[in-house]
């Protein structure tokens, strides 16, 4: 099973749309048997809260479900527990290679550091924008998820060939 925790800030909009995405993209690929997925901030802004209505209504017309999510704070055991560890923006990355013990550091990654069109860039928090962010948001978080996929998938492979 491999473990991805998609972080932001107040884990209501970036990385729930980031979780609700992957799902997506883990179902229709059929490996959502194999991979498991989870959301988080590395402040406690909205531990509890919903999605941001924008994030889920900009999400539901790309398919994906996110309404059922609730904000968590990231917490010392993910650094043990999760396998990618995938940070929105530069900000929050430094946080978390701040918080994690230097073991896990290679975990940790901006997540578009799997994006074909949108390498090495931030997906910029549109809590504060209009809906267009939503949308600009979900184009650069699809893109990624898919470099994800790949990426999981051949780790899978080799897995599964040398019998791990």
């Amino acid at each position: 099973m491999t473990k991805v925790l998609f972080v932001c800030m107040g884990n209501i909009c970036r990385s729930p749309m980031a979780e609700g995405m992957f799902r997506k993209a883990i179902r229709d690929a059929g490996l959502d048997r194999h991979v498991e997925a989870d959301s988080a901030g590395t402040h406690a802004y909205h531990v509890g809260s919903p999605p941001d209505p924008r994030a889920q209504q900009a999400i539901s017309r790309r398919g994906a479900d996110i309404s059922q999510l609730r904000g968590r704070k990231v917490a010392d055991e993910d650094f043990e527990h999760f396998d990618y560890i995938l940070a929105m923006d530069g900000d929050n990355y430094s946080k978390l290679i701040q918080r994690a013990p230097a073991h896990h550091h290679g975990k940790i990654r901006r997540l578009l550091s799997f994006s074909r069109k949108y390498p090495n860039l931030d997906v910029v928090d549109p809590y504060y924008g209009g809906a267009r962010g939503f949308e600009e948001n979900l184009d650069m978080i699809e893109d990624a998820v898919q470099g994800l996929i790949r990426d999981i998938s051949g780790d899978n492979q080799v897995k599964m060939r040398s019998g791990r």
